[in-house]
């Protein structure tokens, strides 16, 4: 049903955003030509989207069991996608969002975040359709005001369309509004080609654009509750005839550029960052400086890399430092341990404390997967640095975590790492895929057994319903015992052990020669025993391992091989 912006809405439309930019990721990646191409823009916008998309969970387990206020909300957006920005459109897109915040949170503003301005009531549960187009349109003009020189046909063109189309449409409700600024986008985007020489010779639109069109298309989802006509999703967006290119604008960075990306968090004043943005330009192209109220998100393509971070240095304290060379496959962030890397690792994602132990005593460096907290890219990514392989397997061990171990495989490419993401969707497809390791065999070979291995496993998990819900199986109760098969509730019970053979006996049926249990803290020494002997006199040649998940697991984890 189509609803007013707040709190509740913002929150969805940034884990929409965050699983659209996921889906269309490699797509963006692979029509990035402008400033450099770099082939990183869609996994720069993923991270950047999933640094506001967790500043946004947190707001809401901070006021838990309340909600937080729509300014508060719209704030910790703002303030988790200027803190976690990557790369040239990343930036732009956290100045976007500041843009719209500014409006929407109303004159309660000033505070983390930014200097928010009084175009809404700060203290309003919601805005309608007027406001939320007066907050694209501001989101496009902070945007153009961050960049120092503003190119036509870039993401930029595309906001500024969004904006226009959304003053347009005032009147409505807020899902419309967010339709057509989405629509509005999607013309933009289709015409960035006409308008810069880069994109028409190599026959794609603007990469930036195109990630801008799927936030845009997770807004109109997250207020209408309905689907949008997403012409971008299948790629027919991303790429068009060379000769559409012909008659557009040179832009002056093409090609022969700057060698250093410098990306850089900044804690000054606006005298001084207006100083800085007077150096850096000097020293450089594609500046974009964001943020305000003392924090800014610095980026800049320099041939000095030096003398850019030493500017942000005179200017006030400059931390997170990221230099990235454009001719190398090389990220510098902090110095490198002088010890040997080993030459193959596995970095697997583990929900409970007696898993990781599991894993460890594989090998494997463990990701620790916290109930209603799963890891951000950005863990994944440490972990596999701290593994320190020139070879790295790594296993999500969940279907909701694949857009984020994509997104860490990605950045730790960059770094020089060969990684292979196994797409396993619970601990116990891991198991078998650890089963079959073997670190001396090929590294494809090794991939391909690991894979095999994990794909042959079904998994099944036992959990605790919450509230009243519609499932696969029926109507459950909140308190009820919910049986998963390969993610999709097929059992519904009242006690774990009959619940789990229902389970087990399902997916028995067609056949399997391993039964591994993983139980849960709550989970007595008795229902495993029950289960082993059901499994024994029941199915013939059969084996069951049993291992304990311990703290953090989930009720009970089932894996048929």
């Amino acid at each position: 049903m189509p609803q007013n912006l707040d709190a509740v809405a913002v929150r969805a439309w940034c884990r929409l955003a965050l699983d659209a930019l996921g889906r269309a990721r490699e797509e963006i990646d692979s029509i990035n030509v402008y400033p450099v191409a770099d082939g990183d823009t869609g996994t720069n916008l993923y991270l950047t989207v999933e640094s506001a998309s967790q500043a946004v969970d947190a707001a809401f387990t901070g006021h838990e069991p309340a909600l937080p206020s729509l300014a508060e909300t719209v704030r910790a957006m703002a303030h988790g996608a200027l803190i976690g920005a990557r790369g040239n459109s990343g930036t732009i897109l956290s100045q976007l969002l500041r843009g719209m915040a500014q409006v929407l949170a109303g004159p309660a503003g000033g505070q983390e975040g930014g200097d928010f301005s009084a175009d809404a009531p700060g203290d309003a549960d919601h805005v309608d359709a007027p406001t939320l187009a007066l907050a694209l349109h501001r989101a496009a003009e902070s945007a153009y005001e961050a960049v120092a020189h503003p190119v036509e046909g870039t993401v930029l063109t595309v906001a500024t369309a969004a904006a226009r189309a959304a003053g347009a449409a005032q009147g409505a409700d807020c899902a419309t509004v967010a339709e057509a600024a989405y629509e509005g986008a999607c013309a933009a985007l289709d015409a960035t080609p006409g308008q810069l020489a880069v994109l028409g010779r190599a026959g794609v639109v603007d990469a930036g654009g195109r990630g801008l069109v799927a936030v845009l298309g997770a807004l109109v989802r997250a207020l209408s509750g309905g689907t949008v006509a997403h012409r971008a999703a299948d790629g027919g967006h991303a790429r068009v005839s060379a000769e559409e290119g012909a008659e557009c604008e040179e832009a002056p960075a093409e090609g022969g550029g700057p060698a250093f990306e410098v990306i850089y968090l900044l804690e000054a004043d606006d005298g001084a960052v207006a100083r800085l943005r007077t150096r850096l330009d000097r020293l450089g192209d594609s500046l974009v400086v964001v943020g305000g109220d003392g924090l800014w998100n610095v980026h800049v393509h320099v041939d000095d890399a030096g003398a850019a971070v030493e500017a942000g240095v005179e200017a006030g304290r400059p931390h997170r430092i990221r230099i990235t060379h454009f001719g190398a496959d090389d990220v510098h962030t902090t110095p490198r341990p002088p010890r040997e890397r080993t030459q193959r690792a596995i970095v697997a994602v583990v929900p409970g404390e007696g898993l990781a132990g599991l894993y460890a005593e594989a090998g494997a460096t463990t990701v620790p997967a916290r109930v209603g907290e799963p890891p951000a890219s950005g863990e994944l990514v440490d972990a596999i640095r701290r593994a320190h392989a020139h070879e790295v397997v790594l296993l999500p061990n969940d279907a909701e975590l694949r857009h984020t171990a994509a997104a860490a495989a990605q950045q730790a490419r960059t770094e020089g790492v060969r990684v292979a993401l196994i797409p396993t969707r619970s601990a116990v497809q891991g198991i078998a895929a650890l089963a079959v390791h073997a670190p001396d065999r090929p590294f494809d070979e090794d991939v391909v057994a690991m894979t095999s291995a994990a794909g042959a496993t079904r998994y099944g998990e036992l959990t605790v319903a919450e509230r009243q819900s519609w499932t696969m199986a029926g109507i459950c109760q909140a308190g009820d015992v919910l049986g998963l098969i390969d993610g999709d509730v097929a059992v519904i019970g009242s006690q774990v052990a009959p619940t789990a053979t229902a389970v087990l006996d399902r997916m028995l049926s067609g056949g399997g020669e391993m039964v591994t249990l993983v139980l849960g803290e709550s989970v007595p020494d008795s229902v495993a025993g029950r289960l082993e002997k059901h499994v024994r006199e029941t199915y013939l040649a059969v084996d069951t391992v049993v291992y304990r998940g311990g703290r953090q697991s989930a009720l009970m984890l089932i894996g048929v091989e």
